[in-house]
């Protein structure tokens, strides 16, 4: 595969896929948030690729505030027995946290493939000699 084709894989797309950034069609995961050792179709590297601890941040910044604002407005607008707010939304933030962890964990290695900042790699156009 040549430079430019992997250029040509927008990292949102493949992100927001759960593909491959490299070619974006492969599968990115192995499990359900396991991040795949290759790519089955272009045979990427993907082992390596690790996305920190963003996508949880995110998840529950974004999450966390969807979340209680819905319970607010169902608890005013409707006034519910206590016992609706575990069983709407427990299963609303399960389902909502591994959803959005795929997707954010997914863009943000896309992301990161697509500007070449892989673990230990230094940008040496960026570096400046103290000495100059």
């Amino acid at each position: 595969m040549s430079e430019t084709d992997k250029n040509t894989v927008s990292p949102f797309r493949a992100g927001f896929t759960c593909r491959c950034p490299g070619c974006g069609k492969g599968k990115l995961y192995s499990g359900l948030l396991k991040v795949a050792d290759k790519c089955e179709i272009c045979s990427l590297d993907l082992g390596a690729e690790d996305s920190g601890d963003g996508p949880a941040v995110f998840v529950i910044l974004i999450l966390g505030f969807v979340i209680v604002g819905l319970a607010v407005w169902v608890e005013f607008a409707f006034s519910p027995p206590l016992w609706v707010h575990p069983v709407l939304w427990f299963p609303t933030i399960l389902a909502g946290s591994i959803f959005l962890l795929r997707v954010f964990k997914s863009t943000l290695i896309s992301l990161q493939f697509h500007h070449k900042a892989g673990v230990g790699v230094v940008d040496d156009t960026s570096s400046h000699n103290a000495s100059e």
